[in-house]
């Protein structure tokens, strides 16, 4: 993207004094990549306090699914702020709740019943704590890679880095984790084919013989594609298997789609393209294109907790819920479509691009979920991490917002409002960032 003032730095002077201030008062443990400090945003433009413009892939990390400030959005945002902003939907009722737990219970085959959240990981910790209620199991199954979230009970099924762990534990116990099926990293002597059967077996024949009877394991845990693991998407019939092994013992299927539903795949939920209906399914991030809300979504017979057993202050907010439902609207009329057509021409495009760069490993991805992970020798498949690091700090310098994930991924996760415009302006700057590293 063009900046408004050529001469303009970046980042420019009162970026770095925001930075500056920053550093005073803000935990460090936050991980900025790159020093955006934001003044506005529309669309999939951002700008920044000096007037610099970017084009944003990030969707703040996957959560303005139609892009910053939608106007049918604020719209409805407006609308409610001028009803009322707040009344507790755990203590009182209100059409809102109702409206959304409706909508979510239709989008995920109907005879359902919605908890709402704030946020990604206490829409786990809901699907945990009802998981143990309803089954009076102790274990929980997850993968390594998985990121769940970070408070305690989510941390502790997540598997991605040992920096979320480090220093916290003891957390949790009973949680045990199984490799993910990676095809472009199975295990050794396994080929891509097999590595789905790989993984089912190593639960039945391993983790059920060795550490834990299936009759104890309360649910399983898993990412239809893994999003801070590397956006990694598993053979198609993973969920199938895994659903049909997790059933054979009783034990409950939660689904993650916080990082991968509300249309981000092309469909719904990404777990569609599996053609499996989970248990349990946790939402979050796009669900209202920036406003903190979340759902666990499970079915009926399942909600069977008494009044008190769990409860959330400001889930359900109204303001979030007539955000959502706008969104929804808006996801399901148009912008799924289009996840799906403009996700496929990037795919191309970069898988395209993969056969003339040799830092380019693999490219892979549903709908605006893509992953590039960048390797050193295509033979080894050594992880390129400086080189990933350099790319979207080159990235930002050109205008072009993207984050990395997993060891040496870089992940493409703009708006699902995007433009082929759009889309190859970003390819464009991409490539060349590459090349440029490449060189070096």
């Amino acid at each position: 993207m063009k900046k408004e003032s050529d001469t303009t730095k970046i980042p420019g002077p009162q970026a770095q004094q925001w930075v500056k201030r920053d550093q005073q008062v803000i935990s460090p443990s936050y991980t900025r990549q790159y020093p955006l400090v934001v003044e506005s945003a529309k669309g999939l433009i951002v700008t920044d306090v000096d007037g610099n413009r970017y084009l944003d892939f990030t969707s703040g990390i996957a959560v303005t699914a139609t892009g910053h400030c939608h106007p049918k959005v604020v719209k409805a945002i407006r609308a409610q702020a001028r009803r009322f902003i707040h009344m507790s939907g755990t203590d009182f009722y209100y059409p809102q709740e109702v409206l959304l737990a409706e909508r979510l219970a239709a989008l995920t085959g109907g005879d359902r019943k919605s908890f709402l959240t704030n946020s990604g990981t206490e829409s786990i910790e809901a699907a945990m704590k009802l998981s143990r209620y309803t089954t009076r199991r102790p274990y929980f199954i997850s993968f390594l890679g998985s990121f769940h979230g970070r408070t305690f009970g989510a941390l502790s099924l997540t598997g991605s880095k040992a920096v979320h762990r480090n220093r916290f534990t003891p957390l949790v116990p009973s949680v045990l984790h199984a490799p993910f099926p990676n095809p472009y990293r199975p295990p050794a002597g396994i080929s891509p084919d097999q590595c789905c059967g790989y993984v089912l077996d190593l639960i039945r024949n391993q983790i059920f013989r060795h550490l834990c009877a299936p009759e104890e394991v309360a649910a399983i845990f898993v990412e239809p594609i893994q999003g801070e693991g590397g956006y990694i998407v598993p053979p198609f019939d993973f969920l199938k298997g895994l659903l049909a092994l997790a059933h054979e013992f009783g034990i409950l299927l939660v689904v993650d789609e916080v990082q991968s539903g509300i249309g981000r795949t092309g469909t719904m939920f990404s777990y569609e393209h599996s053609d499996v209906t989970p248990d349990i399914i946790a939402i979050a991030k796009g669900i209202a294109s920036g406003l903190p809300l979340g759902a666990m979504v499970a079915k009926s017979g399942l909600m069977s907790w008494e009044p008190g057993a769990h409860a959330n202050t400001f889930g359900g907010n109204p303001i979030a819920c007539e955000a959502a439902l706008a969104t929804l609207d808006l996801v399901q009329n148009g912008l799924m479509q289009n996840s799906a057509k403009i996700g496929a021409f990037l795919l191309s495009r970069l898988k395209k691009m993969q056969e003339s760069h040799h830092l380019i490993g693999d490219v892979r991805g549903l709908g605006l979920m893509i992953g590039i992970e960048l390797v050193r020798d295509k033979i080894t498949k050594e992880p390129a991490v400086a080189e990933r690091n350099q790319v979207i700090q080159r990235c930002f310098e050109r205008g072009l917002l993207i984050l990395g994930c997993g060891v040496s991924t870089v992940r493409f996760a703009p708006p699902l409002t995007i433009k082929r415009t759009e889309a190859e302006t970003a390819l464009v700057i991409f490539e060349e960032t590459l090349a440029e590293v490449e060189k070096a």
